[in-house]
C-alpha cells in the first residue's frame, strides 16, 4: 500500500524563492463530491506540466494518508478537467526548493486561490526528523482548509482574515 507522510506549512516571506530550482504548472480537480458522509477517498485529476495523472487518496486530515497514483494520457486529463471535475479545477505553480536532507515542495496558488502559498515536506516515515527553513511559518498539517480537495469547495477568495492566520 502507498502511503503518503508529509507536513504542511504556511511561508514567513518569499525568500524560498530565491532557492528554488524547478517550477510545473498544476490544473487539478476532483471526480467526486467529499461532502457525501460516505466517501472515504478524493478522487483527482492533475496535469502536471506535460504529464497527466489520476491519484486516489484517502480523506485523512493530517501527517499521512493512503495513495494511489497512476499515469494517464493528457488528452484524456484535459477532457476530464473539462466535463467531470466537482467544483473548480484548482490551478497553481509548485516550486521545488533544496532544504536539509528534504526536496519541499512549495505551491502559489492562482485563479481562486490566488494569494494562498503552502509549502509541503514529504518524508520517510512519521518520525523522520525535519529541518524547518527561516521562511517556514505556522505548520497546517492538521488544519481541513489548506488541503486542495478543500480549496475545491471552498476557494481562499472567501476566506476571513482570521481563517488565513
Amino acid at each position: 500500500m502507498a502511503r503518503e507522510i508529509e507536513r504542511k506549512f504556511l511561508l514567513k516571506n518569499s525568500e524560498w524563492k530565491k532557492h528554488a530550482f524547478k517550477q510545473t504548472h498544476f490544473a487539478q480537480g476532483y471526480l467526486n463530491d467529499i461532502s457525501d458522509a460516505s466517501a472515504k477517498s478524493s478522487v483527482r485529476v492533475r496535469l502536471e506540466g506535460d504529464h497527466a495523472n489520476m491519484n486516489i487518496k484517502s480523506l485523512e486530515i493530517g501527517l499521512s494518508r493512503d495513495e494511489y497514483e497512476f499515469t494517464i494520457p493528457v488528452e484524456d486529463a484535459k477532457k476530464m478537467l473539462a466535463t467531470l471535475t466537482v467544483g473548480p479545477v484548482i490551478e497553481k505553480i509548485r516550486y521545488l526548493v533544496k532544504y536539509g536532507n528534504h526536496t519541499w515542495e512549495i505551491d502559489e496558488f492562482l485563479g481562486d486561490n490566488a494569494g494562498l502559498v503552502v509549502a509541503e515536506v514529504e518524508m520517510e516515515t512519521e518520525e523522520d526528523s525535519v529541518a524547518l527553513p527561516e521562511w517556514a511559518g505556522q505548520e497546517v498539517t492538521e488544519v481541513a482548509r489548506f488541503y486542495n480537495i478543500s480549496l475545491s469547495k471552498y476557494p481562499f477568495k472567501d476566506w476571513s482574515e482570521d481563517e488565513k492566520l
